[in-house]
């Protein structure tokens, strides 16, 4: 068995952008940030989760490659634009920063495709025996993970200003899909790429 996810992978500078958004938010919140514990996604880590599988037999592996694989061409590729800071659960008290689609985008053609593309796989991986999620996928990258001081990580994004104001940080393309082995270590997950739906992978 292997701990495992579907995911969309970012292409190189795109990943290289984030990492200078996360640079900026680091140099408008440290001075803020003296009692909170705040951890950064290493950049090479980022990456949209589109299925968490958990544990997963490895006899499976390359049935759902096929399966999912042929998903894409009724789906694919859908464009995601990286417009907005954002944290879950609330701003008050925000445990996860992230980066996303402005809500504008979320009335649009290929967030609908989106939804259809999740739904899909969804079904596909039930038929593996895994069960369906019933949230719809959220299309964010997290950035950071606030681990403690949540109410003055909340009021340090507060006085910053930061998630008022846009971003235009790129595009995430969905253009194959990837299936990620996960390694949970003391100094942070350890991801490997099992296959990519793509015509490269």
């Amino acid at each position: 068995m292997i701990r495992a996810f579907l995911a969309v992978e970012l292409d190189e500078p795109l990943r290289s952008r984030l990492t200078q958004v996360q640079h900026e938010l680091k140099q408008a919140l440290d001075r803020d940030l003296d009692a909170v514990r705040l951890t950064w996604v290493q950049p090479s880590s980022l990456h949209l989760t589109v299925k968490f599988l958990g544990d997963t037999d490895e006899s499976v592996i390359d049935p759902l490659r096929a399966a999912v694989g042929a998903l894409g061409s009724q789906h694919l590729p859908i464009h995601i634009p990286l417009e907005r800071l954002g944290v879950f659960p609330r701003p008050q008290q925000p445990r996860v920063l992230w980066i996303g689609p402005s809500l504008a985008w979320e009335a649009s053609e290929d967030a609908s495709r989106l939804a259809s593309l999740h739904r899909a796989v969804e079904s596909c991986c039930e038929t593996f025996g895994f069960p369906a999620e019933a949230r719809p996928l959220s299309p964010h990258l997290t950035l950071a993970r606030i681990k403690a001081g949540e109410r003055q990580a909340g009021q340090a994004l507060a006085r910053s200003g930061v998630l008022d104001r846009p971003q235009s940080v790129g595009t995430l393309t969905v253009a194959s899909i990837v299936m990620m082995q996960s390694e949970l270590r003391p100094s942070g997950p350890r991801y490997t790429k099992l296959w990519d739906t793509g015509p490269a992978g």
